[in-house]
């Protein structure tokens, strides 16, 4: 029997597959220190529209990736696979090293949240074209049977890039104690220097893919890659199938499990940064041969089966998987709740949608200042419509008169220093309030059931791992080589980007506006199944040989 993976393939699997890891570590960095980044950029705002404006920068990263995947993958059409993802590392990796150094809001002032997204834009970039690059450059010297096996070591990279990410900043928070969030937070983005440096001779010594050298030496390299992309409709209905029936899904239930299963276990359920950051790099790492099994099982039966099943399989599940997170992470949460709800009470029409994309705002209203503390609190609660004008009354408990009842402050007619006392005021008294109805202000580690968390998280790996592995199989079959790295890079990006960049945030937001922590799981949910339905009647996938001429093979 033949052996799965040749010592000339394992080879160029490592090099592809190391440098796509670093800078994974490099993109992962940003969302990771999110509360960090939202503190030490964003401090002009309150700390709810702070830290969802920390989010939006996050996002901001992968809004451009389709710009990305455009300029990089018509590079990597035009002049070769190995010199276009080299050139994405050199940028992705100096703009990382430049967050570490780069001056904060008290420093410079409104400067540091633009400077700050000049440089996660250009992160972005860089990274929309890195992926198609690594992918096809792997799956170009893979046999036709082993392609979903041989690219799924690239799908892992973005796990062990995030889990890397996760264990430096782990180790840095332990060595340096209350200075990282001063100052401490800055050394993991400049251990991406080091990183750099190795991807760089790594990605030197590659070769270029064969099927690109035969191209060029029969002359029928793309003139003009991205023009016949989009010009020829079938190629770009093969763009959109692909976008729409697969990676959409695929994106969301990679950075549910990823990026917004961290957040919600740090910021809603209040466990301490260390303690969340171990949990979900230890799933991670245990959870990696997952990855491998899944493009094994994706050659046997089919990259869209392996695929779909991933995010049916994730969409019909996620809701109790994270009440299971929470009843297990932060028991005394569902306690309080049951105990004694809480209610907003407050005048609908004056209640506001708690993000700014300039990061200015200020969110002065009484409803306002009453659910921007419990948010941050990280409270759930219910809405009740009060008369309008009113004041917005907070009540912990039933509809009694023995609920205690704290009332918020309208603050649209106070500047900034009296609007700042008076909201300190209130939170005092509010999170005293709470905390005397039981509701913790955070996770006590006593009670954290940490093996049942981790088997849960675990789970939630399962699913990214049997929805992602596949995907790069399933893209470099539907497109000709001649356009492949352009067709590739965008379907995937503009799923990435409009899909996944802005789940934390969108859930978020949704949490906010709703007052349950789950109500943000909702968007997940329903990209999956809708992505999984379009893939099922969609998604044609026929066997191919990767030669330069090939059609695309969906229908």
């Amino acid at each position: 029997m033949d052996k799965l993976i040749t010592g000339t393939h394992g080879r160029v699997i490592l090099a592809a597959s190391l440098g796509t890891a670093f800078e994974w570590y490099d993109f992962y960095l940003y969302g990771a220190l999110a509360a960090v980044i939202s503190r030490q950029f964003f401090s002009g705002s309150n700390e709810t529209s702070a830290f969802i404006f920390a989010l939006l920068t996050f996002a901001a990263g992968f809004a451009v990736r389709p710009f990305g995947a455009l300029v990089f993958g018509r590079l990597g059409d035009l002049v070769g696979r190995k010199r276009t993802f080299l050139v994405t590392i050199v940028v992705m990796g100096s703009a990382t090293a430049l967050v570490g150094v780069l001056p904060n809001y008290a420093h410079i002032g409104i400067a540091a949240p633009i400077g700050l997204v000049l440089l996660r834009s250009a992160q972005g970039l860089a990274l929309g074209g890195e992926y198609g690059g690594a992918a096809i450059y792997v799956a170009e010297h893979a046999p036709p049977n082993r392609r979903a096996l041989y690219t799924s070591f690239i799908q892992l990279t973005a796990t062990f890039g995030l889990a890397l990410s996760l264990v430096v900043i782990l180790l840095t928070r332990l060595a340096l104690g209350g200075r990282f969030d001063t100052w401490g937070w800055r050394i993991p983005f400049l251990v991406s220097l080091p990183l750099l440096l190795v991807s760089v001779y790594i990605r030197l010594k590659l070769h270029e893919s064969p099927v690109f050298q035969k191209m060029v030496a029969e002359g029928t390299r793309s003139r003009a890659p991205v023009a016949e992309t989009f010009g020829q409709w079938r190629n770009f209905k093969a763009v959109l199938i692909a976008l729409l029936g697969g990676c959409a899904g695929m994106t969301v239930v990679f950075y549910c499990g990823q990026i917004y299963s961290l957040l919600f276990l740090s910021q809603v359920l209040k466990v301490d940064p260390q303690s969340a950051n171990l949990l979900i790099a230890a799933a991670l790492v245990i959870g990696s041969p997952f990855y491998i099994a899944s493009g094994w099982l994706a050659d046997k039966i089919g990259p869209k089966s392996v695929l779909l099943a991933g995010c049916v399989l994730a969409a019909a599940s996620y809701f109790p998987i994270f009440h299971a997170i929470t009843h297990y992470a932060n028991p005394a949460i569902e306690e309080a709740a049951e105990r004694a709800p809480v209610t907003v009470l407050a005048d609908p029409k004056a209640c506001s949608v708690q993000f700014d994309l300039l990061g200015n705002k200020r969110f002065t209203k009484s409803c306002d200042v009453a659910k921007s503390a419990l948010a941050h609190a990280g409270v759930p609660y219910a809405n009740e419509a009060a008369p309008a004008g009113s004041v917005a009354l907070v009540r912990i408990g039933t509809a009694t008169m023995s609920a205690v009842r704290v009332q918020a402050f309208e603050g649209s007619a106070l500047n900034t220093a009296d609007f700042k006392a008076a909201d300190a005021a209130f939170v005092a008294t509010l999170n005293g309030a709470l905390k005397s109805a039981g509701y913790p202000q955070s996770a006590d580690p006593k009670r954290i059931n940490y093996p049942m968390v981790f088997l849960l998280l675990l789970v939630l790996v399962l699913y990214l791992a049997i929805a992602y592995a596949p995907v790069a199989a399933l893209l470099v079959d539907m497109f000709p080589a001649r356009i492949r790295y352009t067709s590739v890079s965008v379907a995937y990006h503009m799923a990435v980007g409009s899909f996944g960049g802005f789940l934390p945030t969108v859930a978020f937001a949704v949490v906010a506006i709703t007052g349950n922590i789950y109500a943000g799981l909702w968007y997940p949910v329903l990209v999956a199944l809708g992505s999984a339905l379009i893939g099922a009647v969609f998604l044609k996938r026929k066997e191919t040989t990767l030669a330069p001429a090939q059609v695309p093979a969906a229908g």
